[in-house]
């Protein structure tokens, strides 16, 4: 069993509240997570220091491989002349050099692509057709038991609600090219909100039974959360198995001073439960209490 801590948008400057933080780390110290991912925007404003800040932060999580990928904030917006040339100089030296990684633990591969693009598409973001590629190279030859989750800052999927929140550009050319390499879940963050669904959900693409598993984190330590998490903090922490991807959102609470689970999701890899024996007795153990006799 894999366990994955999911946050994102820490949001390190004026907007980050300290009391958040702190539970953020007392709940990772807790779960003993395989891995954590976090999603971007570790600053507000791609300061020197924001980063210096994220950089202390993250040093204290549990020593479990981390992975990361910048987010829109964290390449300058007002400073013109830096964010054109040189964008992610204090993010390389402060969070981590490369910008695409691979990262491997035992039973998946993961791999992280950096989705801003701070030349054209500054707030949305892009993915390239290169790095679709880096992709493919690095689940090339994998067992068909391992699973392939990448990790990105902007969104694949609209919104859950009305409060804009426009997906990636080419978000679909993205999906057709992800759900060919049978990626079996894509993480983010950006909408300072949480979603958590399946892929043909919101885009049924040119193969229409093998869906991807799509979980966004909302913003876990600052004030910029928005819609139903407005000014709230959520993360979310992933179980993985050769068969199911299931996923508990937490959101904090001021009253409890602590994050509280308020959802639980469940999919099958790719889409499809199993359809042998074997496989269709152990969805039926997930699901026992749907067949069971109603109380009277």
């Amino acid at each position: 069993m894999i366990t994955l801590l999911h946050v994102s948008d820490l949001h390190f400057g004026p907007p980050f509240v300290e009391r958040v933080g702190e539970a953020v780390q007392k709940f990772a110290a807790a779960l003993r997570p395989t891995a954590i991912i976090a999603s971007g925007d570790f600053t507000q404003r791609a300061k020197e220091e924001q980063f210096a800040a994220a950089r202390a932060y993250l040093d204290r999580f549990p020593e479990v491989p981390t992975v990361v990928t910048p987010g829109n904030h964290d390449v300058p917006l007002y400073r013109v002349a830096e964010r054109l040339l040189e964008p992610y100089r204090h993010y390389r030296e402060h969070i981590q050099q490369e910008l695409d990684t691979v990262t491997r633990i035992p039973g998946a591969t993961i791999v992280a692509i950096n989705s801003t693009d701070p030349h054209r598409q500054i707030t949305n973001g892009r993915i390239r057709r290169w790095q679709i590629e880096f992709v493919r190279k690095a689940f090339e030859g994998l067992p068909d038991d391992e699973l392939r989750i990448v990790v990105t800052h902007h969104n694949l999927a609209p919104a859950p609600d009305f409060e804009g929140g426009e997906v990636i550009q080419k978000a679909q050319r993205t999906l057709d090219a992800f759900t060919a390499l049978k990626v079996d879940l894509v993480m983010g963050g950006h909408l300072h909100r949480a979603y958590i669904g399946n892929s043909l959900d919101v885009y049924a693409g040119e193969d229409r039974e093998h869906g991807i598993a799509l979980v966004q984190s909302g913003t876990s330590t600052s004030r910029r959360g928005r819609a139903r998490e407005r000014e709230k903090n959520s993360l979310n922490v992933l179980r993985l198995d050769g068969t199911t991807i299931r996923v508990t959102h937490y959101m904090y609470f001021d009253d409890a001073g602590d994050f509280v689970p308020t959802s639980r999701h469940l999919f099958f890899r790719r889409g499809r439960p199993p359809l042998d024996a074997s496989g269709r007795a152990q969805v039926e153990a997930l699901f026992q209490d749907d067949r069971a006799e109603p109380r009277a």
